[in-house]
């Protein structure tokens, strides 16, 4: 997509600290009577027309950073003036740089309700008291992701659920099955992705939730693994040290979680 944006006829991409001085000097040159609604339907109309037919806009929203308005496009923000005659792709950024206002929103857009999650479908991993709940979107062939399960080796008092996204390789299917079909699902996983011990071949009668995952991630755009999933939300997508996840675990403020 940002490819298609960068190769639009009158283009202009600017960077936050510009973006910042060239937003407050627009002024608008929109008819008066044009309501918000007609507004936001004609840069719709005009980033699709320029973007080309397979461009999908999610939503068309006036911002208030000087008279920006916010073109979501699935997981990709940019900005536009009110005439659609140029856009901004960039961050948002305030003056003394503490507030990073495109992050907050993509932030937001792309927090999930973790009591919806169906952790019937994910492997369940249990330390300590297990208070602690995430879940994580792994591939079986996804290297960073086995680099992150050593990681968790040295996180205490956590409950982990997995979830097996199988995107990366044409095996993954098969590795996720088998892992999903074992006596012992959790001891499986671990096994393959701390040691690379394969677990034995699935049964043919045995059915994994391979389907039921992949949609899932589509629906919450999960765009690689591993992808983490906290209570109260908010994600981080790749492999994060031990001291970045404790103190996100340690400052998070969510509901309790009730265990499946």
């Amino acid at each position: 997509m940002k490819k298609n944006l960068i190769n639009l006829a009158g283009v202009v991409m600017v960077g936050a600290s510009v973006l910042a001085g060239s937003a407050h000097g627009q002024t608008s040159t929109q008819p008066k009577a044009q309501t918000s609604t007609q507004t936001e339907a004609y840069i719709k109309k005009m980033i699709v027309e320029n973007v080309g037919s397979g461009a999908k806009v999610d939503s068309v929203t006036k911002t208030p950073y000087g008279g920006l308005y916010e073109v979501r496009m699935g997981n990709e923000i940019v900005y536009t003036d009110e005439k659609a005659k140029y856009v901004f792709v960039g961050s948002i950024i305030d003056i003394k740089g503490s507030v990073n206002f495109t992050k907050q929103r993509t932030d937001e857009l792309n927090r999930v309700n973790f009591a919806d999650l169906p952790l019937d479908a994910a492997v369940k991993y249990v330390k300590g008291n297990g208070k602690r709940v995430i879940a994580i979107f792994e591939d079986p062939n996804c290297g960073y992701c086995k680099k992150f399960r050593h990681t968790l080796q040295g996180v205490d008092n956590i409950t982990v659920y997995t979830f097996m996204y199988n995107i990366l390789a044409e095996d993954s299917v098969t590795k996720s099955r088998d892992i999903w079909c074992a006596p012992d699902r959790s001891k499986a996983w671990d096994d393959w992705m701390l040691n690379n011990k394969a677990a034995p071949v699935a049964a043919a009668g045995c059915v994994a939730p391979h389907e039921k995952v992949l949609a899932l991630g589509k629906k919450i755009r999960v765009t690689g693994t591993p992808t983490v999933i906290f209570t109260d939300g908010s994600r981080l997508p790749g492999m994060v040290d031990i001291k970045a996840l404790e103190d996100k675990l340690t400052n998070m403020k969510s509901a309790p979680v009730a265990l499946k």
